[in-house]
């Protein structure tokens, strides 16, 4: 190729698929499948839900616009994807976090994990699930303190244990029943209580094509078949699907596309890898939640499965051509 020509090819990263999609588009549709979540966290937690949803929007937002304007790079936050990180940040943490700390969250999710890496499309790891480490290590008292819910049956009590910490007590007989796991009427963080609501946003992603029904169906079918082998009952097989933050996590935070694999092979051992490892710190941890960890150790493995699934289509593809 003659040099003039050569020197003005500009590469961008992937995928370089012409679609009507766009970022904003598709981080729009993420947001509104998270919005029966996010509602149903007002409804469960209060006015305190809404004002932490709307303050780490606005922060995740400022953050990655400050930057911009100090870097003196184009402006990115008409894409939405830093307003849908402040938004599950908000998610992932109990209703009465304090906001400074929230904020700090937001700073750590745009700024360290997302920006220094070369912004959108760049970072290795989930910024969401990387921010709720971050705050966990840091103010561990205050993301394991639980507000109780407004339809509570304890009257007197401000703060509660959540279903995996009772489980991991031994205090089985305190859980609340499947109903209220599904509805979300116990104590967990802001966005991850309400399954039902998550449930209804991952599907309607799935309908749309939004995301590919491979790595929530193998985290959950994972995280539910350990359950039930590890106990012997369905029940509790069950329960650990629908407790902590495993609907938020398979749904909304494994398929980030950036951040997961590419092929189908290398999703399902994604998904499976994911499920494993929650269900490993559950039972035989110390700490009663697993999601967060295992979904940013599966994002380290990114990508070792996207070379094994090219090999493994590669391979396949010759071996049909008679290679």
């Amino acid at each position: 190729m003659d040099n003039k020509y050569h020197s003005n090819l500009i590469v961008s990263s992937s995928p370089h698929i012409v679609t009507e999609s766009d970022t904003t588009r598709l981080m729009g549709t993420v947001l509104v499948a998270l919005a029966p979540a996010w509602v149903a966290s007002i409804f469960i937690f209060g006015f305190r839900a809404f004002l932490l949803s709307a303050v780490c929007v606005v922060a995740s937002v400022f953050f990655e616009y400050i930057y911009n304007v100090i870097t003196h790079r184009p402006q990115t936050i008409k894409d939405l994807s830093a307003a849908l990180t402040g938004l599950l940040i908000a998610f992932n943490v109990p209703s009465s976090f304090p906001i400074w700390q929230a904020i700090l969250g937001c700073l750590f999710a745009i700024i360290v994990v997302k920006q220094i890496f070369g912004g959108l499309g760049r970072n290795f790891s989930n910024p969401a699930i990387t921010a709720r480490i971050f705050l966990f290590i840091s103010f561990a008292s205050n993301m394991s303190t639980w507000p109780v819910t407004r339809l509570s049956d304890a009257t007197d009590a401000v703060t509660g244990p959540t279903p995996l910490a009772l489980y991991a007590e031994g205090s089985r007989d305190q859980i609340p029943d499947m109903l209220r796991m599904l509805l979300g009427f116990h104590g967990g963080s802001t966005g991850e209580v309400c399954a039902l609501a998550l449930l209804i946003g991952g599907l309607y992603l799935i309908v749309r094509k939004v995301i590919s029904p491979i790595i929530p169906c193998a985290f959950i079918g994972t995280v539910f078949l350990f359950g039930f082998v590890a106990t012997g009952s369905a029940y509790w097989g069950l329960f650990h699907v629908l407790s902590g933050g495993v609907m938020l996590g398979a749904f909304f935070m494994a398929t980030d596309y950036v951040t997961s694999p590419k092929l189908p092979l290398g999703q399902l051992l994604f998904g499976i890898g994911c499920g494993i490892i929650t269900m490993s710190i559950r039972l035989f941890g110390s700490y009663p939640e697993g999601v967060s960890f295992s979904i940013l150790l599966m994002n380290l493995c990114v990508p070792l499965f996207n070379t094994l699934s090219y090999k493994f289509y590669l391979k396949e593809g010759g071996a049909k051509n008679g290679n």
